[in-house]
């Protein structure tokens, strides 16, 4: 089970592997407004992690130092988005995945924030509480920021944790308004699971409960906020069915809910200029984001 994973996980960021024996990108990506540290005074939690972060230049991994990276607009139209980079919860890609599409959120004036995630170390709850943290600074800020709406959105294992924000809130306070799943990790059950996230989220061998409630499909409920899905048929990492079963979970409950499954494209394309469908997702999303923000 193990040797798998590692095999995936070398296929999945083989290209970040490369990167960081050659040193830092050459090119700078956009910095944001504010840097804010998560937890100044320390964590609730420990994940286990011991050591310093080791940051690739475009991804982080060991994560010891959760932070909320805000990008504002300069006209907000009322709207934050709060990100959670992919990394089958073993790394970070908060730059590629999160920094790299900052500006074009911000064109739109909303208000883009990257959080880079404790990583679990099978310490599940680790992540989530983060999520909550990174939106409760949010709110405290949203009169000075400009918005009145929050959004979570993630991106491969990020999407996962974004819809775990999205289905397991205890409180309204919790509750995103809406959620932006790129290509997402979203269930546990082992058939449509990608292998990497859900050993690093929940070990080796979890017990079916814990399968059950991080496989969020399983988890949605009328009160779940409103979704715009995206995936690829041609995804080997992450099967499409993750984004299919979510969206007739999120239907059968009566929750509006978009997807786009893309013919090819394969996966981890946010910010892949050369992805075909590029400026269809950007289109189609710009729409879905600004009925968003004229909605009472």
């Amino acid at each position: 089970m193990k040797k798998a994973i590692l095999i995936s996980m070398a296929i999945l960021f083989g290209a970040a592997v490369s990167l960081a024996q050659n040193g830092r990108p050459a090119f700078r990506f956009p910095q944001p407004d504010i840097l804010i540290d998560l937890w100044p005074d320390g964590a609730p939690s420990d994940n286990g992690l011991t050591g310093e972060e080791i940051d690739y230049g475009n991804h982080v991994s060991n994560v010891t130092r959760p932070t909320l990276a805000v990008f504002l607009p300069k006209k907000p139209n009322g709207v934050a988005v709060l990100i959670c980079p992919g990394g089958a919860y073993v790394d970070v890609w908060d730059k590629t995945e999160g920094y790299l599409n900052s500006k074009w959120f911000t064109d739109q004036g909303i208000v883009f924030a990257v959080l880079k995630y404790r990583l679990p170390n099978g310490h599940h709850q680790v992540p989530l509480e983060d999520v909550h943290e990174a939106m409760r600074i949010l709110k405290s800020h949203a009169d000075e920021y400009g918005f009145k709406k929050l959004g979570i959105a993630g991106c491969s294992a990020g999407g996962h944790l974004a819809a775990t924000a999205a289905t397991h809130f205890k409180t309204f306070d919790e509750r995103p308004d809406f959620q932006i799943l790129f290509y997402p990790v979203l269930s546990m059950d082992p058939a449509i699971t990608h292998g990497g996230t859900s050993f690093y989220l929940l070990g080796e061998n979890p017990p079916q409960a814990l399968i059950d409630y991080y496989s969020n499909e399983k988890q949605v409920c009328s009160h779940t906020p409103p979704a715009f899905i995206m995936a690829n048929s041609d995804d080997t990492a992450v099967p499409c069915e993750n984004s299919i079963r979510y969206y007739e979970a999120l239907r059968a409950n009566g929750v509006s809910a978009a997807l786009h499954i893309y013919p090819e494209g394969g996966h981890g394309w946010a910010d892949h200029t050369d992805f075909i469908y590029r400026e269809a997702w950007m289109h189609d999303l710009g729409i879905w984001l600004s009925k968003i923000a004229a909605e009472k």
